[in-house]
């Protein structure tokens, strides 16, 4: 098991008031990762098809998601640092197996389709800029991301897994150099639009699936279990109270910053679309090195060159995070040994079904199965899914017998409940539009 000193800890006493910034660098750290995590390729070809199909219309969303998303995250984290287990571990110990086993199936083909998804846009991506056999790419990949998390140390792991959000930048960047109408998009995020149409409705519940995604709700949570192994003075609040108000401030900072920053990326990559793709008719995006090269023409080479290493960045990122919510679920659910921190001869499983799990999304590639056009389906999916596992996880943090003295109340409940409700609306609303 890998430590580091409590100095290095940052729920540790500070001299300074308030975060500055090289501690907040240090405070964040799972709200962080699992925030830009959100903006993987499966979420840029949602964002984009997003802004080519509806332009501006749907840009309210992501003001709208913020506060409901933070809500949801933040209920997530709390549940591993209060409890000392993530959502699967708490939903064996006090819920029947087969809630355990749907909502963990759920979550594991909803990752893996991701998996192959990311896996193969970023095949795509590079191809965009050095021509080679994609096959090639998604081999290299996939061995890439199953390496980092196999080989580097945990802490050196989550520091490359935080230098990597800085991709997320290549967004803000795209936006900047394309012609925004910024009257018209000022419009859209205060002045909803809504409309009682299939098409609508499917994209509104992609773009709630992959904002607010199960498989960032299990990864907050087992993250800020992996780090009471990794700080020695950690212990679950449920048995040391006293370091609450350090660990929720702390919690509370990192979600509020990275789903911040997640939802601004996301933002960017519709405007980007909506101002390029959609006054040239291109509505139909169904990969997000599609998007990428459908700016070249348009918005020229630098922006696509842009938007593309982007795609590289954030897959990097991603497919780590999905293999790993999925290798933590099903640890949690089998009680095998388990965790980042631990060496792959101390969690064979554990590190096994990762490296699995991304191997079968990365197989999907070479079947007649298309992962790629299953880019949004999958978004879709996870949008479905969510509903379920949202309520789940507001019924067990309302019991003291589960969080102690920290059950969820106020604002936090409220928002948690809202987000929870919103999402089962807007899928039921789209079954119903379907038929």
């Amino acid at each position: 098991m890998k430590s580091t000193i409590d100095d290095e800890d940052p729920e540790a006493p500070s001299p300074v008031i308030g975060p500055s910034r090289p501690r907040l660098f240090k405070i964040l750290g799972p709200g962080l990762i699992t925030g830009a995590s959100d903006d993987d390729p499966s979420g840029i070809a949602t964002y984009s098809q997003a802004g080519a199909q509806f332009g501006y219309l749907l840009g309210w969303t992501m003001l709208f998601t913020f506060p409901l998303m933070v809500a949801i995250q933040m209920i997530s984290a709390r549940i591993g640092r209060t409890t000392g287990h993530g959502i699967a571990g708490v939903l064996r110990m006090y819920y029947p197996s087969w809630l355990l086993s749907f909502v963990v199936l759920l979550l594991l083909v909803a990752n893996i389709i991701n998996l192959g998804a990311d896996l193969g846009a970023m095949a795509d991506a590079l191809t965009l800029l050095l021509p080679a056999p994609r096959v090639l790419y998604v081999l290299l990949l996939a061995a890439i991301c199953i390496s980092m998390q196999l080989f580097l140390q945990y802490t050196r792991y989550v520091a490359v897994l935080k230098w990597l959000t800085l991709a997320l930048f290549a967004y803000f960047g795209a936006v900047m150099i394309v012609d925004v109408d910024w009257a018209d998009l000022a419009l859209h995020l205060v002045w909803p639009k809504i409309l009682w149409d299939k098409d609508y409705l499917t994209t509104l519940v992609a773009i709630l699936g992959t904002t607010i995604s199960p498989y960032l709700f299990f990864w907050q949570a087992s993250e800020e279990v992996e780090d009471l192994h990794v700080y020695p003075r950690r212990v679950d609040l449920v048995d040391a109270p006293s370091q609450a108000p350090a660990a929720l401030y702390r919690i509370e900072i990192d979600t509020m910053v990275g789903m911040g920053f997640s939802n601004l990326v996301a933002l960017a990559i519709i405007v980007t679309a909506a101002a390029t793709l959609h006054p040239h008719g291109i509505t139909n995006i169904e990969t997000s090195a599609q998007a990428a090269e459908a700016l070249r023409p348009i918005a020229g080479s630098f922006a696509a060159t842009i938007f593309t290493l982007g795609i590289i960045g954030t897959g990097l990122l991603a497919v780590p995070v999905l293999g790993g919510s999925a290798a933590y679920a099903i640890g949690e659910m089998r009680q095998w040994p388990m965790g980042l921190a631990r060496r792959p001869k101390e969690a064979q499983a554990f590190y096994a079904t990762l490296v699995i799990a991304t191997l079968i999304g990365m197989i999907l590639n070479f079947t007649p199965i298309n992962p790629i056009q299953a880019l949004y389906w999958s978004a879709v999916i996870n949008g479905v899914a969510a509903a379920p596992v949202m309520v789940v996880m507001m019924v067990l943090t309302a019991r003291s017998d589960i969080m102690g003295p920290f059950v969820v109340t106020g604002w936090l409940k409220r928002l948690g409940w809202a987000s929870t409700i919103l999402m089962g609306v807007v899928v039921i609303a789209m079954l119903v539009t379907s038929f």
